[in-house]
């Protein structure tokens, strides 16, 4: 072994010494901004020559499958740069996951109980939305209880 081979193996991991709940949170954020960068990309969202602001009238389909309009694509793209700020700490990035995952929960109890031909359907949700944000919630709810241990002040 030459001897840069072993300096590039001793180099220090970025994720090294920082809080598992920061970068937990800093991959949910990265996730939010790509699915709501992903709900106006033509291609990937079927059908988005019938995208709207809001409303159950956008017919536009992230991969085909997930109804989405601007806002529905806005609410994922807010969360995520909040995600991304907030992650930063180890408080932040705990009240990122445990908020974000409440409001992700909220979005399912509203999927589940909304008319989806009805105005109130402002986001544009549908069945396939309301189970991803019963997982989002529940996967960020879950990790932001169980990765922040009270004593990691990084």
């Amino acid at each position: 072994m030459t001897n840069s081979m072993a300096h590039s193996r001793a180099r220090r991991n970025p994720a090294d010494g920082r809080a598992p709940v920061r970068r937990v949170a800093s991959g949910f954020a990265v996730l939010l901004l790509l699915l709501g960068a992903l709900g106006f990309v033509p291609g990937v969202t079927s059908d988005y020559a019938d995208l709207r602001f809001a409303g159950p009238g956008s017919g536009a389909r992230l991969f085909g499958v997930f109804q989405v309009s601007a806002v529905h694509n806005l609410v994922h793209l807010v969360l995520g740069v909040a995600g991304l700020v907030l992650a930063r700490t180890v408080a932040g990035a705990r009240a990122f996951l445990v908020g974000a995952g409440a409001v992700y929960l909220a979005l399912w109890l509203f999927g589940l109980a909304v008319d989806r031909r009805d105005a109130a359907n402002a986001l544009a949700v549908n069945r396939a939305d309301s189970w991803l944000h019963l997982l989002l919630g529940a996967a960020m709810l879950a990790l932001g209880l169980v990765t922040a241990r009270r004593g990691d002040r990084r």
